[in-house]
C-alpha cells in the first residue's frame, strides 16, 4: 500500500495541471505586459557617475531658464498681495508660533497672511458654519477664523500649522472670563 500512494500523488497532480486547476512546480509562472516593463524599468542600471554630473549641469541651466518662465507665469494666488491701506492683526498661538493678518475694508474676499516671513494672498471660502475660512491653494494653507480663536492648516500636508491663534481682543476675552469662572 505505502508504494501505491506516491503514484497515487503523482497522477493527481499530473490531472489537476492537465486541468488547469494546479501548475506543476516546474511550469513558468505567465507574464504579464505592464509587470515585465515596470521589472524592466527597475533593473534598469543607473548611470554613470559622469554623465549623471553633466545631465545635472544641464538641468541647472535649463532649470534657471526654466525659473524665469516660472516667475513669469505665477497664479494670482503666489502673487505677494499688497498691503497698503489695510488693518493689521497680530496673532499669538500655541507653541510661540505668530501670524499677522492684513485685512482691507473694500476687498472682503481677500487677505493676505504673513506666516514664517512669508505673505501670502489669501481667498475667502463661504462656510455652512459662520466660520471665516481663507484659502491658498497654491501654497496649502487654510486660515480657520471663529469668534473665541483661530487655526492655520496646511492642506498638502494634511497637518495643523498653528492652533490656538488669538488676537488681542480675543486673549482679553479669555483672561476676563477666567476669573469669573473660578468664583462661580
Amino acid at each position: 500500500m505505502a508504494p501505491l500512494l506516491p503514484r497515487l500523488l503523482a497522477a493527481c497532480a499530473c490531472a489537476l495541471a492537465a486541468a488547469g486547476i494546479c501548475a506543476p512546480a516546474s511550469a513558468a509562472p505567465e507574464k504579464h505586459p505592464k509587470a515585465e516593463a515596470v521589472l524592466k524599468a527597475k533593473a534598469k542600471p543607473k548611470a554613470a557617475p559622469k554623465k549623471a554630473a553633466k545631465a545635472a549641469a544641464g538641468a541647472a541651466v535649463a532649470g534657471a531658464a526654466g525659473a524665469a518662465a516660472a516667475v513669469a507665469h505665477k497664479p494670482e494666488d503666489e502673487a505677494e498681495p499688497d498691503i497698503t491701506d489695510t488693518v493689521v492683526t497680530e496673532y499669538a498661538c500655541e507653541l510661540g508660533n505668530k501670524l499677522t493678518i492684513y485685512t482691507n475694508a473694500s476687498d472682503d474676499a481677500h487677505i493676505a497672511l504673513r506666516w514664517k516671513k512669508r505673505l501670502h494672498r489669501m481667498n475667502r471660502v463661504g462656510t455652512t458654519t459662520g466660520a471665516l475660512r481663507f484659502e491658498n491653494p497654491y501654497w496649502g494653507l487654510v486660515w480657520i477664523g471663529i469668534p473665541s480663536k483661530g487655526i492655520l492648516l496646511d492642506s498638502k500636508l494634511n497637518r495643523q500649522l498653528a492652533n490656538e491663534c488669538k488676537n488681542a481682543e480675543q486673549a482679553a476675552t479669555v483672561t476676563a472670563a477666567a476669573p469669573a469662572q473660578k468664583n462661580g
